[in-house]
């Protein structure tokens, strides 16, 4: 018998049976976690009850313990380890063994929210490619799959859903695109682009998917498309009119000190206390 925690999460049937629709409950906006497992439902129903969906990155155990006990229904094991953890200029360098790595160790924690994972760099070029992707991270412990862009993937999406897992996608800048981009830029600063973002969204909201993230997206256009599709938006550089918020932990939290997002006002400066804490110590032997 295997000694992995995670030994025979891959199956869809499995998948299902740890996500029962009993999950949580609101206090006025925010949601408080209660000892039910969050499931894409529960993520669309805090959008029909107006309450903010607060979501964060983690890539390890005691990331995603500390983030579930604070109350965060769900958890992305996002391919932003690439940049933040394993020293990669942007996140096309990550590869589906490292996204199982972290993903298997994000799963570790058991959370009771929602652990989702993202699909890196061409993992989603064709839709048999898309489809092995995403059953990989489910098996390695994701109860949800993450994948940029909008109709070019709606085949992909369609088979992923259609296998019974829960699709989360992600409109606007896309990182993965930085390269052939030439750098991070806003989204919907025109008609055209405008347009097109609300096309997109709508389409992955046909194809399925219980959500969007949407990543450095004109406000007011955020605002559109939030207000144009029943499944909720999760904003990171977009505005505060998106149905919820992700950030990267480490950003929040001051980790990453060598780069910041204009857009992110961290909350802690764990970067200095730590340099701080290691020179106590380092002087104290």
């Amino acid at each position: 018998m295997s000694n992995d925690p995670n030994h025979g999460r891959g199956s869809i049937g499995h998948l299902r049976a740890i996500c029962p629709l009993s999950q949580g409950k609101s206090c006025g906006n925010r949601f408080v976690m209660t000892s039910g497992k969050v499931t894409p439902a529960t993520v669309r129903a805090m959008k029909s009850r107006g309450e903010k969906i607060a979501s964060l990155t983690a890539y390890d155990f005691p990331m995603t313990k500390l983030l579930d006990e604070a109350g965060i229904p769900m958890i992305l094991v996002g391919d932003s380890v690439g940049m933040v953890l394993l020293g990669y200029p942007d996140t096309t360098h990550v590869t589906m063994a490292e996204m199982e790595h972290h993903v298997r160790a994000a799963a570790r924690a058991r959370p009771r929210a929602l652990l989702a994972a993202d699909l890196p760099y061409r993992a989603c070029d064709t839709v048999a490619a898309a489809l092995e992707n995403a059953h990989r991270l489910v098996r390695a412990g994701a109860e949800a799959v993450k994948a940029e862009g909008g109709r070019e993937i709606l085949e992909q999406v369609r088979a992923i859903v259609h296998a019974g897992i829960p699709f989360l996608g992600h409109l606007g800048m896309l990182p993965q695109r930085v390269l052939e981009e030439g750098g991070y830029h806003l989204k919907g600063k025109n008609h055209f682009e405008r347009e097109a973002l609300l096309a997109d969204a709508a389409a992955l909201e046909e194809a399925g998917a219980f959500a969007i993230v949407l990543e450095l997206v004109s406000p007011p256009v955020a605002q559109q498309i939030s207000k144009s599709i029943s499944v909720p938006t999760i904003g990171i550089g977009s505005g505060p009119d998106c149905d919820g918020q992700i950030l990267v932990t480490h950003d929040l939290i001051g980790a990453f000190p060598w780069f910041t997002p204009k857009f992110v006002k961290p909350r802690l400066n764990v970067a200095a206390q730590l340099r701080a804490t290691v020179e106590q110590w380092k002087a104290s032997i």
